[in-house]
């Protein structure tokens, strides 16, 4: 490791090294960063939900979380649901879906999810 790498670490803030280590958790799980991500591309993506909101979406009740990569977030909508097993604050998850833009902000609507342990 060079001088300035040691440096910056020593330096770095507890955030900087938490998404230093999120970003690192999403290339070892083989996921595409969130701040790449295209719209219509079917992508699968790794990280922290760091909210969980139920709210109306179009007439319909949608429950709604935002997963963090360390790079960027994007926000997940389970139209439908007021509540999703598992998906919580906090939780670690590996997501699989369909990016869409909404609104400025990617979203992918109905993904497929699976909770990570000791993440």
């Amino acid at each position: 490791m060079s001088l300035r790498a040691v440096l910056e670490r020593a330096f770095a803030s507890r955030s900087e090294l938490d998404d230093a280590a999120e970003r690192s958790e999403a290339v070892e799980a083989g996921c595409t960063p969130i701040s790449g991500l295209e719209p219509r591309t079917r992508v699968r993506v790794t990280g922290v939900l760091r909210s969980v909101t139920v709210r109306p979406r179009e007439g319909v009740q949608a429950f709604e979380a935002e997963l963090y990569d360390g790079s960027g977030a994007i926000t997940l909508v389970f139209l439908g649901r007021r509540d999703v097993p598992g998906v919580e604050a906090g939780r670690h998850l590996v997501v699989e879906g369909l990016v869409a833009d909404l609104d400025g902000g990617r979203v992918i609507f109905n993904p497929r999810y699976e909770l990570r342990v000791g993440a």
